[in-house]
């Protein structure tokens, strides 16, 4: 009931879904595994599905800064993969683009302005709540180093608008196989020159 009376209140219409997506992790994921990758698919399906209910083309994420940087991280050390979440994605079927408008903003500046204005807060007892979750470890990692050396975390979040493809080892982004030395081609052209 607090969304309903919080968005009746400021008069923003609303369609607040239902679905049981729970009892589908807790059927498909084995016990003790985490959830988190299946329940968030789970979650974008009825979103999308929505969204094309509605007839809406844009789904708005609340994603911040520091979600995208640990998600960086995630996909770094357990995936094997550089990649996190851009603030604006068009999906697979290219029928809705995801805006994340508050990917550029620090989780502490939102939470400190949800407080300010007395946003309504809606604990979630299940995300976050299992052990030893790699989410939570690395957001640990990310505030210590941010004790250690602040500003860190916006530098590496800076680093994800400033990709330099020819400095990392990916083919499908630069041709490292067709690579050719300039400077040999050159050197060979000219030493075929006689000088009399």
């Amino acid at each position: 009931h607090v969304l309903p009376e919080y968005f009746e209140s400021i008069g923003v219409p609303y369609r607040i879904v239902e679905q049981d997506t729970y009892s589908t992790v807790k059927r498909v994921i084995p016990e003790g595994k985490t959830t988190c990758g299946l329940c968030s698919r789970l979650r974008r399906g009825v979103l999308y599905r929505v969204a094309t209910e509605e007839g809406a083309t844009k789904i708005a994420l609340g994603h911040h800064r520091d979600d995208i940087v640990e998600t960086l991280f995630l996909n770094l050390f357990h995936g094997g993969k550089l990649k996190a979440m851009p603030p604006k994605l068009l999906t697979d079927d290219r029928r809705h683009i995801v805006i994340r408008p508050l990917a550029y903003c620090a989780e502490k500046d939102l939470a400190r302005y949800a407080r300010y204005r007395e946003f309504p807060i809606i604990p979630c007892n299940l995300c976050g709540s299992q052990e030893n979750l790699q989410r939570v470890q690395l957001k640990q990692m990310l505030h210590d180093w941010e004790k250690l050396w602040p500003g860190r975390t916006e530098t590496i979040f800076r680093s994800l608008q400033n990709v330099a493809p020819s400095q990392l080892a990916d083919a499908s982004l630069f041709d490292f196989v067709n690579l050719e030395n300039n400077l040999e081609a050159a050197c060979s052209a000219s030493s075929d020159l006689s000088y009399e």
